[in-house]
């Protein structure tokens, strides 16, 4: 895997992908700068070596050139997190952008504007992408949450750099991070699999099943589950097509030898709300009118014990609505569980909006292994697919 490590930037124009899609408040203020700290490592890295940073992002979904989503709003924020000033030119391609970059000096940083603003990006035209090669020497994808899409900026634009292409730190450390859980793993490797569908979990069962040999199944999805077994599950939210599918992938795990867990007792509520009247009640035996919100206290004992067991650990998705505080403490413990087994020396991934969120949210990640930047990209690794900005700085 080539990254910035096997270069020297001297003198060097780095074209860096980065993923600065960062959250902005009604005053254009960045609310969240998780990904530019981020990208921090790479960039620092470059200029260090004495060369010139050229980034390049995109912001939101733009329809055509719109101010709201122009990244001059981001670049007092960015040079806050760099500690260093940052460059802006408003064009991402052409005449404006070639000048802006060639009175860079070493050491110095530009930020160009929303890619987002020519629909050749997402449409991964090929003469734009020529166009943003022509901004420098070597080109660098930092942007793991944005790999798996073929566009322009993300995979295109490779094809004009044959040798000077690789990954940035944060690229690098995603790919490492999720090999350790598909190729390099200690055992036991235990995948937590949460949230609300099966269906949106399919892809990541079928392909981890060889590679694990425990998964925790959790939130509205484990209802899909009891249902088909024929548990009494309330109001619960279910997948009434998927009934066989939970079927067949019990019986494909047993198959392989992999155990599943699943909730044992649930905490119940009589309606969608942190207001609502709560019990706790067996996940097979749920009244109707009733839905069950969260893993009930058994639950959270059998799952704690798993992970403790663990040596590679994969969280993907809640095991309850932990937006609301009467239902969070399932989701809490999990996390609690997983950061004592990452103390005691298992590697532990977390990845997926949610599960992301409930870390950051619970003061968690500092104390897992690593938090994945990337959701769809991060899945649809999971799901054994290539990515097509990974293959395209491989190839």
């Amino acid at each position: 895997m080539k990254t910035i490590k096997d270069f020297n930037f001297k003198d060097q124009k780095a074209l860096i992908r980065v993923d600065f899609n960062v959250p902005l408040n009604e005053q254009f203020q960045v609310t969240d700068a998780n990904r530019i700290e981020a990208a921090k490592p790479t960039i620092l890295k470059i200029l260090n070596d004495g060369g010139k940073v050229i980034l390049m992002s995109h912001l939101g979904r733009p329809k055509g050139i719109q101010e709201k989503y122009s990244l001059n709003h981001i670049v007092a924020k960015v040079a806050d997190v760099l500690g260093k000033p940052v460059k802006f030119v408003d064009d991402c391609i052409g005449k404006k952008a070639e000048t802006a970059v060639n009175q860079l000096k070493n050491g110095e940083v530009l930020l160009l504007e929303n890619l987002r603003f020519y629909e050749e990006e997402e449409e991964g035209d090929l003469q734009f992408s020529e166009k943003l090669s022509k901004l420098g020497d070597i080109y660098v994808n930092d942007a793991f949450g944005t790999a798996h899409r073929a566009h322009a900026s993300t995979t295109i634009v490779a094809k004009f750099f044959p040798t000077a292409k690789c990954f940035g730190l944060l690229m690098a450390a995603e790919i490492e991070s999720i090999n350790k859980v598909l190729k390099e793993s200690k055992k036991p490797v235990t995948a937590i699999l949460g949230g609300a569908k099966v269906s949106s979990k399919i892809g990541i069962i079928e392909n981890i099943l060889d590679k694990v040999d425990n998964i925790i199944i959790g939130g509205g999805m484990t209802f899909t589950f009891i249902k088909a077994m024929s548990g009494k599950v309330g109001n619960s939210l279910v997948e009434d097509d998927k009934l066989e599918l939970a079927l067949e992938i019990m019986e494909k795990a047993k198959q392989k030898n992999v155990r599943i867990y699943l909730p044992i007792d649930a905490i119940i509520a009589d309606s969608f709300s942190n207001d609502a009247q709560i019990r706790i009640e067996d996940v097979n035996n749920i009244p109707d009118g009733w839905m069950g919100l969260d893993v009930g206290p058994k639950t959270n004992v059998g799952f704690s014990f798993v992970i403790a067991q663990s040596k590679t650990i994969l969280w993907n998705g809640p095991v309850g609505v932990f937006e609301m505080p009467k239902f969070a403490k399932g989701t809490i413990e999990l996390g609690n569980a997983i950061a004592e087994a990452t103390e005691d020396g298992a590697f532990s991934l977390v990845g997926g909006g949610d599960s992301v969120a409930a870390v950051k949210q619970f003061k968690l990640e500092k104390k897992v292994s690593y938090v994945s930047t990337g959701g769809g990209a991060m899945l649809e690794m999971l799901e054994g697919r290539v990515l097509p900005g990974i293959e395209a700085i491989n190839n």
